[in-house]
């Protein structure tokens, strides 16, 4: 693929199993060419997901940075000192490159710091095709627009009342800010036969349209009480298969808002 890359941030409320459903995305898009994972949340999950461990992070490297002495080389050139240490930071795997982003601030603005990150990874993402975004739980990114040019927001939510009600607000707020998105796509995750009925019910109350479902995988179960990877689902299971018809959904919404 040549030209701007199509990026992907998956949202949603905690525990509705957005890491595991932005693992898999990452294995189908790198079929297809070359993929940037960043686990936007602090509790690191994304690196377990696609069987990677990755030694260091962007938290780090920004405490280090602004905690350097005031006359240091780091503290005279922050921007540089950044691009640096991020480029060492890049865990290489078969699958993606790895950006983990670590805890959440601290004590203390690093609104400076923030502004300079957000334009270090802007230029990062363009070198690859696909970059897949898993955002913390809520709506912490979105309120902090810290994610910003995103061609597709998948939006994910499980068969729960406070799954739908997260669902409608990140759409709301994706309208209110400035950030530019192509497409907000909400999906329903580990649904059932007896709670995909429920789920369509209190979508069409909540005003929220569902565009696709993934079934409950009792496989990313099994993977999950082993502490495997998500990417060792097999590519015929039924979750899977699902995620594969979002990624095709994806490349299709992309394509047709001009990426």
């Amino acid at each position: 693929m040549t030209g701007k890359g199509i990026i992907i941030a998956v949202s949603g409320k905690g525990g509705v199993g957005k890491t595991n459903l932005a693992a898999l995305l990452v294995r189908c898009l790198a079929k297809i060419g070359s993929v940037l994972a960043i686990d936007a949340d602090p509790d690191s999950n994304l690196p377990q997901a696609l069987g990677a461990e990755v030694k260091s992070n962007v938290g780090e490297i920004r405490e280090a940075i602004v905690n350097a002495p005031a006359r240091s080389e780091v503290a005279a050139d922050k921007g540089g000192a950044f691009e640096r240490e991020l480029h060492k930071i890049v865990e290489e795997t078969p699958q993606c490159d790895i950006v983990m982003m670590g805890r959440s601030e601290g004590e203390g603005c690093y609104c400076a710091i923030n502004h300079i990150l957000r334009q270090i990874i802007d230029s990062r993402v363009n070198m690859y095709d696909f970059t897949v975004i898993d955002c913390e739980a809520g709506l912490e990114h979105l309120s902090r627009r810290t994610t910003k040019d995103v061609d597709v927001m998948l939006v994910v939510t499980d068969a729960t009342k406070n799954g739908i009600l997260t669902a409608k607000r990140i759409e709301q707020l994706s309208k209110e800010l400035y950030v530019d998105f192509g497409e907000v796509l909400t999906v329903g995750n580990r649904v059932t036969p007896e709670t995909k009925e429920l789920l369509e019910e209190m979508a069409r109350e909540n005003g929220v349209k569902i565009m696709a479902y993934v079934p409950y995988d009792p496989q990313i179960a099994a993977l999950d009480i082993r502490g495997r990877p998500a990417l060792e689902l097999a590519a015929d299971s039924p979750a899977a298969v699902a995620v594969d018809g979002i990624c095709q959904q994806i490349l299709e919404v992309a394509g047709a808002v001009g990426v």
